[in-house]
C-alpha cells in the first residue's frame, strides 16, 4: 500500500508509466527490475503464483518507487482481500463486463462503509502498529483499483464503467478483447484497433487513466503512448529475458569474422 502514491503521482504528472508482468516465482526478479520500472504487474490469473510468492514480490518493492499491482484470478472479494492484506498497492481485476462488476471490485478493495473488505491487514498495518478509523480511511484512499477491458460487453458498457466512484484506472487486454470480438489471435486486426481507439477516447473524456498490456516491440509501445495510453505493461519477465538474450546472441553470431 505504501507505494501506491508513486503510481498515482506519476499518472497525474502526465508521465508515461511503464512496467512488466511478473510470472517467475523468484522475487529477486522483481527486486532487480525495481531499478528500471514504475510498476510490476504480479500475475495470479495465468501463472502458478501462491500468496506466499506474491508477498515476496511485493516485499521486493519495499523502499523503492516501484508500485506492486496484483492481477487476481477473478472478480471475487474472497480472492482480493488476502492480496491487499499482504501489502499489494492495488489489484487488476480481469473480465469485467458491467458497471456492477466494477462496483463489486471497488467495494472489495475498501473497508466499510465504502466497501465490504474485512479487516485483517498484517504488513500494511505495520504488524499491528497502525489501525483504527484513520488507518481504514487512509487505506480506502490509497488502494488502486484497476479493471480490465477485454470483453465486447465491456465496450458496450464502457461509459457507465468509467463513472463508477473509486475506479482508479482501466487497462485493455488486446488478445482477449480480440477473441471476444471474433478475431482470436489477431490483436492488431483493424476492428480490434478501432475498438481500442474508442476506449482511449472515452477514457480521456472521462478523465480516467488508461493502460494497455502489450508485447515488447518498442515501436508499438511508443505508438500506444503517442495515442494517449497513460501506462504500459511491457510484455512479461520471461519475454524481456528472451528478447535481450536473443538480441545479444544474434549480435555476436552475426558479427563480421576476422580472416584467419
Amino acid at each position: 500500500m505504501e507505494n501506491a502514491h508513486f503510481f498515482r503521482d506519476k499518472l497525474a504528472s502526465g508521465k508515461t508509466v511503464v512496467g512488466t508482468c511478473i510470472t517467475f516465482i523468484d522475487a529477486t526478479v522483481t527486486e532487480a527490475l525495481t531499478r528500471t520500472l514504475d510498476f510490476v504487474w504480479i500475475d495470479m490469473e495465468h501463472n502458478p503464483l501462491s500468496l506466499e510468492r506474491v508477498q515476496g514480490h511485493i516485499m521486493a518493492t519495499k523502499g523503492t518507487e516501484t508500485t506492486p499491482l496484483v492481477r487476481v484470478p477473478a472478480n471475487d472479494p474472497v480472492l482480493i482481500k488476502p492480496v491487499l492484506d499482504i501489502g499489494a498497492a492495488g489489484v487488476i481485476v480481469p473480465l469485467v463486463k458491467t458497471a456492477d462488476d466494477v462496483r463489486l471490485a471497488v467495494a472489495a478493495c475498501r473497508y466499510p462503509p465504502e466497501g465490504v473488505r474485512g479487516f485483517g491487514p498484517r504488513r500494511p498495518a505495520g504488524y499491528g502498529a497502525r489501525g483504527g478509523p484513520e488507518y481504514c480511511q487512509a487505506a480506502n484512499q490509497a488502494i488502486i483499483t484497476i479493471v480490465q477491458i477485454e470483453q465486447a460487453e465491456a465496450l458496450d458498457n464502457l461509459k457507465q464503467i468509467l463513472t463508477v466512484p473509486g475506479l482508479t484506472s482501466i487497462v485493455v487486454g488486446p488478445n482477449d478483447l480480440a477473441a471476444s470480438l471474433g478475431y482470436t489471435g489477431q490483436p492488431r486486426h483493424p476492428e480490434v484497433l478501432r475498438a481500442i481507439d474508442g476506449v482511449i477516447a472515452k477514457a480521456r473524456e472521462a478523465k480516467v487513466p488508461m493502460g494497455i498490456a502489450v508485447g515488447d516491440d518498442p515501436d508499438l509501445l511508443v505508438e500506444w503512448a503517442d495515442k494517449g495510453v497513460n501506462w504500459l505493461a511491457m510484455a512479461a519477465d520471461f519475454a524481456l529475458l528472451i528478447r535481450s538474450a536473443s538480441q545479444l546472441a544474434a549480435r555476436v553470431r552475426e558479427r563480421p569474422r576476422a580472416k584467419g
